[in-house]
């Protein structure tokens, strides 16, 4: 096929052009003479210039991800600031709002000096650092965030992180994930392989760019055969139907650990002989947190005995929670506190072999197996939120239709 004229000879200017040549054309007029036209000639002559200059670009956009055991001078090396800059802005009060995982995004020029950096911190706003003649200046803004609805699906094979790592989908809603089914699944010891789940939650995008994950709108779970749906609403989650899906109390204090010894007789690990075991024991690293159960006034915080470190947690009605071998404390007596708040962390103090929580659930004062009691439900959804909750659940429910039929990684 021919090319055009225009484009032929714009691609023979190029090409010339490209090998540090220039080309004169010389033409000649024509005439009415009757001989023959003079033959136009050609002639190329080089042209002095350094290659380089045309290639080397005077500015660089640099990103990259502050990471966990980084040094800020470090870091800021990595993103081709120049040496003897690091150490002022380095101590710019606007980059100890950098935490491990926070995208950086540098305007750097070839020299090494930085035109301006900026990142989002974890209150949503965006960190702008501006370079002005010898100083630094700092501008913080609320982020202009792009709110995404996502929705993917996965297959329980060894665990709940796997299964979630497998469909890409945030650690986050992970974790809320397990805290929304957490009163009918017990995630230690219930999850089988072939359990499935699908989820519905937000993403926030800045400047196109995924930053974080938000809330869970919605979750369906299908264990060992069963199926569990949940909407949120308000500061909870229902199930389609309006049901209260919080139970008031946890089935577990821990949110994934290992049970390393059950309700009942043993043989007890220090004292030797067959004792009954009126509690339940995780095994977990130390310094792993501890979670109250349910909401609860502090009725003892402090040492005692063999218990070690413990917090006896005083509930509605004639429940009480112990939480014994704790490394730390992180609650005072006499205070109110709610469901899932930290009340310490996992150690080794008192009679304990290895580092693990020993967990108790009374009843009028009666340690009770609480893997094999009824946990009561939390209040109703009222009468009068009946019809908000409808509209707002109808589409979402019908977004776990959706996958249900196989309509996974969807994106609004």
């Amino acid at each position: 096929m021919a090319l055009p004229g225009t484009f032929k000879r714009n691609l023979a200017i190029g090409l010339v052009a490209a090998f540090g040549a220039v080309a004169a054309f010389a033409t000649i007029a024509p005439t009415n003479d009757a001989g023959p036209a003079p033959e136009a000639t050609l002639r190329i002559e080089p042209l002095a210039f350094d290659a380089r200059e045309l290639l080397a670009p005077l500015q660089y956009v640099r990103e990259d991800q502050f990471q966990r055991g980084d040094t800020l001078a470090g870091f800021l090396g990595r993103l081709g600031i120049e040496d003897s800059l690091i150490a002022r802005l380095a101590r710019a009060p606007a980059l100890r709002a950098l935490r491990p995982g926070t995208y950086v995004r540098a305007d750097v020029l070839a020299d090494g000096t930085p035109k301006s950096m900026s990142f989002m911190t974890g209150r949503d706003t965006l960190v702008r650092i501006v370079h002005e003649g010898d100083t630094f200046r700092a501008l913080e803004e609320q982020a202009a965030l792009e709110t995404r609805v996502m929705m993917k699906a996965s297959v329980i094979r060894s665990s709940l992180f796997a299964a979630t790592d497998a469909a890409g989908i945030p650690d986050s809603i992970a974790m809320q994930l397990a805290d929304v089914f957490g009163g009918d699944i017990d995630f230690l010891r219930d999850l089988r392989k072939g359990d499935r789940f699908s989820v519905v939650y937000e993403l926030h995008h800045l400047g196109g760019r995924p930053v974080r994950a938000g809330r869970l709108l919605a979750a369906e779970f299908v264990n060992q055969g069963r199926t569990l749906r949940a909407v949120h609403f308000g500061a909870g989650y229902y199930a389609p139907d309006g049901r209260n899906l919080r139970k008031a109390f946890l089935r577990a204090p821990l949110e994934f650990s290992r049970v390393s010894s059950g309700f009942g007789m043993r043989k007890h690990p220090i004292h030797t002989g067959w004792r009954a075991h009126k509690g339940i024991d995780y095994a977990a690293p130390t310094g792993t947190r501890v979670r109250a159960v349910g909401d609860a006034v502090v009725e003892y915080a402090g040492l005692k005995g063999g218990y070690g470190n413990v917090v006896v947690l005083r509930h509605n009605g004639q429940y009480s929670t112990v939480y014994a071998h704790l490394s730390r404390i992180a609650v005072r007596r006499g205070a109110r506190i709610a469901q899932n708040d930290t009340i310490g962390f996992v150690g080794q103090t008192g009679w304990a072999t290895g580092p693990h929580l020993h967990y108790e659930f009374r009843i009028g004062g009666e340690a009770r197996n609480p893997f094999s009691i009824a946990l009561p439900a939390a209040l109703p959804l009222p009468a009068a939120q009946i019809g908000a909750f409808r509209a707002q659940a109808e589409p979402l429910v019908g977004r776990l239709d959706l996958l249900a039929n196989g309509a996974v990684a969807l994106l609004d």
